[in-house]
């Protein structure tokens, strides 16, 4: 039997896929209805709204959303922060200027580790290794 401590409310539960103790999984499900039945009923909500109206953080709407138990394809108004600057998006984890930076900075890295390689076996020469026992 595997134990675990909810990482929620510190309790010892039977762990579970969903990673939590039974307790919590019921507390946030009512939570995700909350907000599930206030959507419904006001389309044109922003993330803020519709976390002072059911009482649930925005760090947990935008948990929801990223799972894919809220859709936000019908909420115009709806959005939540890049992981990286804060920055209001729609879609992925990162705003596109965020993921543009990262996509540069790895290839810089990249280029940064290829460069000491090659120019290593140039400029120090390289060993040569040379059959004695073949006729040049």
């Amino acid at each position: 039997m595997n134990l675990a401590n909810c990482p929620q409310c510190g309790k010892l539960y039977v762990a579970n896929l969903r990673g939590m103790c039974g307790n919590c999984i019921k507390d946030i499900d009512q939570q995700y209805e909350r907000c599930n039945q206030y959507l419904r009923e006001n389309r044109g909500t922003t993330i803020t709204e519709l976390s002072e109206a059911v009482d649930v953080s925005i760090k947990q709407i935008s948990t929801f959303i990223r799972e894919g138990r809220i859709s936000i394809a019908n909420a115009p108004n709806m959005g939540y922060a890049c992981e990286v600057c804060g920055t209001p998006i729609r879609e992925n984890n990162m705003c596109e200027p965020c993921r543009t930076r990262l996509t540069k900075d790895i290839r810089n890295a990249y280029q940064e580790d290829e460069a000491p390689k090659d120019s290593k076996a140039t400029s120090q020469g390289a060993y040569r290794i040379v059959d004695k026992y073949r006729n040049n």
